[in-house]
């Protein structure tokens, strides 16, 4: 088996973190040509510099972790300190990274990558706002025809809105960047919170992460820890849901989700519902399909997956 190659955008995030450690675990199916940082869950000094920290965690300093886009395309930067604390990996106690930023610009690394490998190769894994992609996009539309997939974590449909009523946090921050990237034609798999939410760590789970014994498995154990209070008194869950691992969990086990595919839309305009994914789950518009919105997942299998993967690092 070829290991898919894949580039992950990011806005770290304790979930992020676990998404990128899941993917750094299993070399056998997924190689991380590289990380690309933008702003969001906190702003871009943090993320980029948290992206380096997760890398070493790992030890996985090889991995190149580029610096993207600080702002939105076309609006304010709205950051979510109130669910990550104030450096967006609150939890456990890891040192600053000793690793550098690799020269360039994120987008830049994108372009490149896309027009150095085989046209459809490389499989690109927003885990947060799309700015970055976006702009890679608008910057070097030859590109576009090139990516083999996306596979997102963001939007919403039962499960509406995180941030406002009706919209998921990584598609409000920047809804422009959405609607570019879900009208490229670019094959899209999304995770949206209908099953991230699904994907909940339980104390069992949870100890299950600790009990691994190792500085990876303490941490992951300690960031949900800290998370999972936000989530916990807000939906009064169980637990905190683990959102952007379902992503990299994709790429290794598809067989875990289930969805439809169907059309997505990004509303712009609307000060009520700005950022909505207006998916035509029950098809009831003639719009082209131009998504695979999952609906389901396997979270029991999830987490064997995540635990399993996790112990080798």
């Amino acid at each position: 088996m070829t290991a898919r190659k894949i580039i992950i955008d990011t806005d770290p995030g304790q979930d992020d973190a676990v998404a990128i450690l899941l993917a750094l675990a299993s070399p056998e199916e997924i190689e991380v040509l590289g990380i690309t940082a933008v702003a969001g869950n906190v702003p871009l000094p943090l993320t980029q510099k948290n992206a380096r920290i997760v890398c070493e965690l790992a030890g996985k300093t090889d991995v190149p972790v580029y610096a993207g886009c600080d702002v939105p395309l076309s609006r304010k930067l709205v950051t979510a300190e109130h669910v990550h604390g104030k450096t967006g990996l609150d939890g456990p106690v890891l040192p600053d990274p000793s690793m550098p930023l690799t020269d360039g610009h994120a987008v830049d690394f994108i372009i490149h990558t896309l027009r150095a490998q085989d046209a459809g190769t490389v499989t690109l894994c927003p885990l947060g706002p799309l700015t970055n992609i976006a702009t890679a996009f608008q910057k070097a539309p030859d590109i576009v025809d090139r990516v083999q997939e996306i596979v997102l974590m963001g939007g919403a449909y039962f499960q509406v809105g995180n941030i406002t009523p009706a919209a998921e946090f990584n598609i409000y921050v920047d809804p422009e960047a959405a609607e570019i990237t879900f009208k490229s034609g670019v094959p899209i798999v999304v995770m949206p919170l209908d099953v991230t939410h699904k994907a909940l760590v339980t104390k069992p789970r949870n100890d299950a992460f600790r009990a691994l014994g190792t500085k990876v498995g303490i941490a992951v154990a300690e960031m949900t820890d800290f998370f999972e209070r936000f989530d916990k008194e807000k939906y009064g869950s169980v637990g905190a849901p683990l959102h952007d691992p379902c992503v990299t969990a994709y790429l290794i086990r598809p067989d875990l989700f289930t969805g439809r595919h169907i059309n997505v839309e990004i509303e712009t305009q609307s000060e009520l519902t700005l950022g909505m994914t207006v998916a035509d789950w029950w098809r009831v518009t003639d719009r082209a399909p131009n998504a695979m919105f999952m609906g389901d997942l396997d979270a029991d299998g999830f987490f064997a997956l995540l635990t399993e993967r996790l112990a080798h690092l």
